[in-house]
């Protein structure tokens, strides 16, 4: 039987579950569960995804992910074939650990990825008996639940450097210190009542989360790529986009911001300048994060992470920092669409 498709594309946001083959468990103990979040870490900084939450159960994993560049299969395989050698040697096991290929589905992202984001934290109290338990007993089984991005999302623990907040905390408030607090009622309250819309979504998605028209998009390109592959079981489509030069693109940015373009690379405190520029080369150039530090000064993937996401907390609290950032979206979109626009020689 063939594999599924695999779309990808840059800035794709996917649901990914990773099982055990066979069902068996793939965590031995926690000493297990460090390393995989270790080698999540890892490759989440050298492949330049966007982590935006995870969970893992005794025998699958759940991630929820973007790839600002169409690099998803790579990612994988250095997230699974990492984690694999390292527990076959620590268990003095052979062969594989997970079960066929990982599955991913493409996500539409705004209020699907936040709905999706309960669906997965919730993962926690739906496995076993604890759906029998009082709603009280399930709230703290999962504000206690270690192994999953909750804890760091509501405040219980400290943020993860390898997660990206932002895209889902935005949602649920405009006002930054609100985010938390807005986040755990949205969550905990599907402890008690079910969504019953985005159980209907997810039931019948098959490639994709979303929107019908997004779906009917999703499996148009499955459609279109079968016809045109060598190889059915690895098939990628990437949506047309056109991409800037860096030089470009920070020289937009400096002029917006009213600088030149080698201030875009000081480092200052409370500065906008940094942040601005780092969302852009990733969104606009299609740089890794690592390739965006390179080009800012900036001394990892990591810390271009911090700075993307400054930029996104910018714009949900800062109205003249948003309006500027508008605004030099606005024109690079508007460049995009002239170059398309040209007629082809």
């Amino acid at each position: 039987m063939p594999r599924s498709l695999r779309v990808e594309y840059a800035g794709a946001i996917y649901h990914i579950i990773i099982r055990g083959n066979a069902k068996q468990n793939i965590f031995g103990d926690d000493a297990d569960r460090k390393r995989f979040l270790r080698r999540l870490a890892e490759s989440v900084e050298t492949y330049g995804v966007r982590l935006y939450l995870f969970c893992l159960m005794n025998n699958h994993v759940h991630l929820v992910l973007e790839t600002p560049t169409p690099n998803l299969r790579r990612f994988m395989q250095s997230l699974e074939t990492g984690y694999t050698v390292y527990y076959n040697r620590r268990h003095r096991t052979t062969g594989h650990l997970f079960q066929g290929r990982y599955k991913a589905k493409l996500v539409e992202g705004d209020e699907y990825l936040l709905k999706l984001s309960r669906y997965v934290h919730l993962n926690p109290v739906h496995v076993g008996d604890w759906n029998k338990r009082t709603l009280s007993q399930r709230k703290t089984c999962l504000q206690n639940y270690r192994w999953s991005s909750y804890r760091s999302y509501i405040g219980q623990e400290k943020l993860l450097k390898f997660v990206t907040y932002g895209p889902v905390l935005t949602q649920t408030s405009i006002k930054k210190r609100r985010q938390t607090l807005a986040y755990r009622k949205f969550i905990e309250g599907g402890l008690a009542e079910t969504d019953t819309e985005f159980a209907e979504i997810w039931k019948k998605s098959g490639v994709a989360i979303g929107s019908d028209e997004f779906q009917a998009w999703v499996r148009d390109q499955c459609v279109a790529l079968a016809g045109k592959a060598a190889k059915p079981e690895d098939i990628s489509f990437r949506k047309e986009i056109t991409r800037f030069d860096r030089k470009d693109v920070l020289e937009v940015v400096g002029h917006h911001l009213g600088v030149k373009v080698e201030r875009l690379r000081e480092k200052r405190r409370n500065s906008i300048l940094r942040p601005v520029a780092a969302r852009m080369l990733v969104k606009y150039c299609g740089l890794t994060n690592r390739q965006t530090a390179d080009v800012l000064g900036v001394k990892s993937g990591v810390a271009v992470g911090l700075q993307v996401r400054k930029a996104v907390a910018l714009m949900a609290k800062d109205g003249r920092a948003a309006g500027m950032i508008t605004t030099i979206e606005a024109e690079l979109e508007h460049r995009i669409l002239l170059v398309r626009s040209k007629p082809c020689h």
